[in-house]
């Protein structure tokens, strides 16, 4: 008569009749004021009401009695029984849920009214396991589902290998819960929970991701090549994944169809060049601990370079390589294969090394690195010229007779006028100029003549203006 809502007062009486232990008329009563969810994967439990009822059956376990109950037992409740057991599709655990009246009718009003969230929470809270993914399974849930309700209480209360067995056991390809694990994979790498991360990727059998893992490990918060000299089992077992990747690989090429739909693939000249780049770092590892133990070492940097970064990364590490050994020559010959195998732009490296060189007043060394250089084999024509000139913009700081002495190791003569009209050095390169064919000279001589009248050094002007 007055036009209120009478779901509240119906789920009161459901409530109560429950709590008389009338079942199967709490059923009808709750039947006027629960409706099943819109989406039966969003994630949440279901209304409020249903959990209210979920929550007190569980609360109340009683055993069953069929014989005493017998008598009561009506034909809609027999229909419900035989409804909750066709719905949940014979997935019954053994032992406690299935022998026990309270349990079932929690069954009933899930598969009535509950998400498949709150029908898989319901299983994992009564170690039903294997129930809750056959359910996930054959309702097709979305991955969120399985993290929410399977994967995070799982791994929370230590059952990740209890989960591991059972995924396995329902399906030994692991081909229908690829979805479900990769999505696990993305969850922990968000969390940065990259041991467990490691332990799934393992168990998938997902060995490139697993190599990546790995490599996070090793690179991961080092701070100096003495730590990353202490984590070098990490570097082996990279090797070990790629390797027993490419195995499977090459025993898969006899089968039509590749099996592994959800691991990550990678051609095998890609796996081999991994291989090649863990192997390098190895030496690498082994040679800046070794530098870095010994007292040599000189460079310091807020990061630490691997070959497991970018290009320019790589080409950190052949500088440092070159810089920490005793000399140039002794860490050469592991910078110039780091250079071959990512084929990086050689000459800036040389470079960045000859200006450290600069900075640190080994000039000695600048000539020991030309030389290496020259003796390499690849380097063109004027790549020893071209390291010198880019040093010269730090000539302020190099004493006169070391400047001359890198100048005079040029090829070029045309590089060498260069590189003394950098450091205002007029009247050698005056002395350069003449030696040359005598069109060429005269344009060079004019050059160095109006530079000088530009810097105001009468003497070379009249030099060269005499010559002309």
């Amino acid at each position: 008569k007055s036009g209120l809502d009478p779901g509240g007062a119906w789920h009161a009486w459901g409530m109560a009749c429950l709590k008389a232990g009338n079942l199967s008329s709490a059923r009808e009563k709750f039947n006027r004021c629960l409706k099943p969810p819109m989406d039966l994967n969003q994630l949440n439990h279901g209304s409020r009401l249903v959990q209210d009822v979920i929550q007190y059956l569980e609360s109340t376990v009683k055993p069953i009695h069929i014989a005493d109950d017998d008598y009561f037992v009506t034909l809609r409740e027999l229909e419900a029984t035989l409804r909750t057991r066709s719905l949940s599709l014979e997935m019954m655990c053994e032992g406690k849920i299935q022998h026990n009246s309270y349990y079932q009718e929690c069954l009933f009003y899930l598969h009535s009214y509950g998400t498949n969230l709150a029908i898989i929470s319901f299983y994992m809270r009564h170690d039903c396991m294997r129930e809750a993914l056959l359910h996930l399974l054959n309702k097709e849930s979305p991955s969120e589902v399985f993290i929410e309700g399977i994967f995070i209480p799982s791994y929370e209360s230590g059952k990740l290998h209890m989960l591991e067995n059972l995924l396995e056991t329902i399906d030994p390809g692991l081909e229908s819960w690829g979805v479900y694990l990769i999505a696990a994979c993305k969850y922990l790498q968000r969390k940065n929970y990259y041991h467990i991360l490691y332990e799934l990727q393992q168990f998938m059998k997902d060995h490139v991701r697993a190599a990546m893992t790995c490599i996070r490990f090793f690179t991961h918060g080092a701070k100096s090549y003495t730590e990353l000299g202490g984590k070098q089992a990490w570097l082996l077992k990279i090797k070990d994944h790629l390797k027993v990747y490419l195995q499977e690989v090459s025993r898969s090429l006899g089968r039509k169809k590749m099996a592994f739909t959800f691991r990550k693939k990678m051609s095998a000249t890609d796996v081999s060049r991994h291989i090649n780049t863990v192997d390098l770092q190895m030496e690498v590892t082994k040679f800046l601990h070794r530098c870095e133990s010994s007292g040599t070492s000189q460079m310091t940097g807020s990061s630490l370079p691997t070959l497991f970064g970018n290009n320019n990364m790589k080409m950190d590490v052949a500088c440092k390589v070159m810089l920490e050994g005793k000399n140039i020559e002794e860490g050469f010959g592991i910078a110039f294969r780091v250079l071959q195998d990512f084929q990086l732009e050689a000459t800036e490296v040389y470079s960045k090394v000859a200006k450290q060189l600069v900075k640190q007043q080994k000039y000695g060394e600048i000539r020991q690195l030309l030389k290496c250089v020259n003796e390499s084999g690849v380097a063109a024509k004027n790549d020893g010229d071209n390291i010198i000139l880019n040093c010269l913009n730090e000539f302020k700081n190099i004493p006169a007779e070391d400047l001359d002495n890198l100048i005079q190791d040029m090829d070029s003569d045309e590089n060498k006028i260069q590189a003394y009209v950098m450091c205002n050095k007029l009247r050698s390169a005056y002395l350069v100029s003449v030696r040359q064919e005598k069109t060429r000279a005269v344009q060079l001589v004019q050059h160095v003549r109006q530079l000088a009248e530009n810097s105001g050094d009468d003497v070379v002007k009249a030099i060269c203006a005499q010559w002309l």
